[in-house]
């Protein structure tokens, strides 16, 4: 599993012109599935993404976490993460999670992070998205080998 973690003032995902999701402050979260990834997997995933304390405390210190600051979530599924650009100039995505199993795991995260975080937003499985956000700082953390 890999999680591209965006730290967001504010951020949003369209599908053929209509939002179907969006939050205020908080994080974006791009989340792509490996061939190997469970659910024991995802739920380790989740674990350090709401345990994060990036946001500033009042010392101006990265010290809070998303649920000290009522932050809100936005999940996008992006397969693209498992890009392998070794070889050749076109990625290939052999490391990606079998499409069926890979939107599986997708949901549970977005029903197990649900089951944590007050508000939970969530792009569209496979569909072609448009994705929109201010980065607050900007502060960008990549999760993966954990």
């Amino acid at each position: 599993m890999k999680l591209v973690i965006q730290r967001v003032a504010e951020a949003s995902v369209s599908v053929g012109g209509t939002t179907i999701g969006s939050i205020g402050r908080g994080f974006l979260v791009l989340v792509g599935v490996g061939k190997e990834d469970t659910e024991a997997v995802a739920d380790k995933y989740l674990k350090k993404l709401l345990g994060l304390r990036i946001f500033e405390d009042e010392n101006g210190k990265t010290n809070l976490s998303l649920a000290d600051v009522g932050g809100e979530l936005l999940l996008v599924s992006q397969f693209t993460l498992y890009a392998d650009c070794s070889h050749g100039n076109r990625p290939g995505f052999t490391n990606a999670g079998n499409p069926a199993e890979a939107e599986r795991l997708y949901e549970y995260m977005i029903r197990r992070a649900a089951e944590q975080v007050p508000v939970v937003e969530k792009g569209q499985f496979g569909a072609d998205m448009q994705v929109s956000l201010v980065n607050d700082g900007p502060f960008t953390i990549i999760l993966e080998n954990l």
